[in-house]
């Protein structure tokens, strides 16, 4: 009933279209559009004298929260017989930037994000930030029961496989840090380079495995390159201990 009213209104609305091409992605009709164009805009596509204001990076704080709240929620319902060890573990995995960042692109929320094209292939949490704004959009605009509906109908019980999800840890700094204190190894994260591009500030960083170099990694924020350091590094940890 809400969505034929909301539908009735848009009939006299002259930018009507840009609220039915979100409708696929949502489930519902906004009421504000104006909330979700700053949810997908990128601050490298901003502009304007209040360009940090028109871009998503404050909708994505308020997502955050939203988000970490209703992933509680839902995964106190789902695993009905876990205890909190394994409910804080998964909610983490849930919402981390790289869970975030492959559940926006299985949804399809890559092709409503508006960027710069080498913000587009490098930096590698776009997505998943741009889906944390969407959520503060959602909040803003229609409340917190839209954004639960959102969430529990069409992203975690869309993801079938979301117990895999769960268990699988994409953290690779943290992976290293853990095999490190288990072996007694000495691992430290060193950054060699820091400059402002075009695009955004750009970071390149090593780590070291008792003072050796076992991995390099290059990001549009710090924690980007270390996890990709840390990622080159578990891999040829791994490679030296099949040989």
């Amino acid at each position: 009933m809400k969505n034929l009213l909301d539908r009735i209104r848009l009939l006299f609305r002259k930018d009507r279209e840009s609220y039915y091409l979100l409708y696929p992605l949502l489930g519902f009709l906004p009421r504000d559009i104006r909330h979700y164009k700053m949810a997908l805009t990128h601050s490298s596509r901003a502009t304007g004298s209040k360009r940090k204001l028109s871009c998503n990076e404050r909708l994505e704080f308020l997502g955050d929260a939203v988000l970490g709240s209703l992933a509680s929620d839902y995964l106190y319902a789902r695993f009905g017989k876990e205890r909190e060890g394994f409910l804080s573990k998964a909610r983490s995995r849930l919402v981390c930037r790289e869970s975030l960042n492959d559940i926006a692109v299985r949804i399809g929320l890559d092709k409503f994000v508006i960027a710069d094209e080498l913000t587009h292939q490098h930096n590698s949490y776009i997505y998943g930030n741009a889906f944390e704004a969407l959520v503060g959009a959602i909040y803003i605009d229609r409340g917190y029961d839209y954004c639960r509906n959102f969430l529990f109908d069409r992203v975690f019980d869309a993801l079938a496989d979301i117990e895999s999800l769960l268990v699988s840890d994409k953290n690779f700094k943290s992976r290293l840090i853990e095999w490190s204190q288990k072996e007694h190894r000495q691992v430290s994260f060193v950054l060699c380079s820091e400059e402002i591009r075009p695009d955004g500030p750009y970071f390149v960083s090593d780590v070291l495995v008792d003072g050796v170099i076992m991995g390099h990694g290059e990001g549009f924020s710090k924690r980007e390159s270390q996890q990709r350091a840390a990622q080159e590094a578990l891999q040829q940890i791994k490679s030296e201990a099949t040989k």
